[in-house]
């Protein structure tokens, strides 16, 4: 299936949840902040909530600094 993450098109498996994503994208938990389709979906349901073909998904990784 088909969805757009950070303007990007790119094809992922059916059933792939965004803590999947997170995984796929190597990314770390505790540093992303993830959007569906315009809403936040908390850290906690991020293994619960499934994406869906066409689903728009922007990630902010977050940094630290000083």
């Amino acid at each position: 299936m088909q969805i757009r993450i950070n303007s990007e098109q790119k094809e992922i498996k059916d059933g792939t949840s965004i803590g999947d994503l997170i995984e796929l994208l190597e990314l770390k938990r505790q540093f992303v902040a993830v959007e569906l389709n315009q809403e936040l979906v908390p850290r906690e349901q991020h293994d619960q909530h499934v994406l869906n073909d066409g689903d728009q998904i922007e990630i902010v990784t977050l940094v630290g600094g000083g």
